[in-house]
């Protein structure tokens, strides 16, 4: 099973990889800001992803790891 991780105090909220998530399974965290003052990526049915990578190539401040 694919595992995804987000260092989220390093994401700017900028909606990269929001966009795109073949699954559409990302979103920003709303209701949390990280350390730089953003609202950080996340995942919140992790199961779900098909660890394709994709959000972690486009992510332009390395923020995702993503273990096939």
């Amino acid at each position: 099973m694919p595992r995804i991780e987000f260092n989220q105090d390093l994401c700017k909220g900028c909606g990269l990889c929001l966009s795109a998530c073949p699954q559409r399974l990302i979103q920003l965290r709303k209701n949390r800001l990280n350390d730089k003052g953003f609202h950080p990526a996340y995942v919140e049915q992790a199961d779900r992803c098909a660890g394709c990578g994709v959000c972690a190539t486009i992510c332009p401040d390395l923020v995702i790891k993503v273990w096939r």
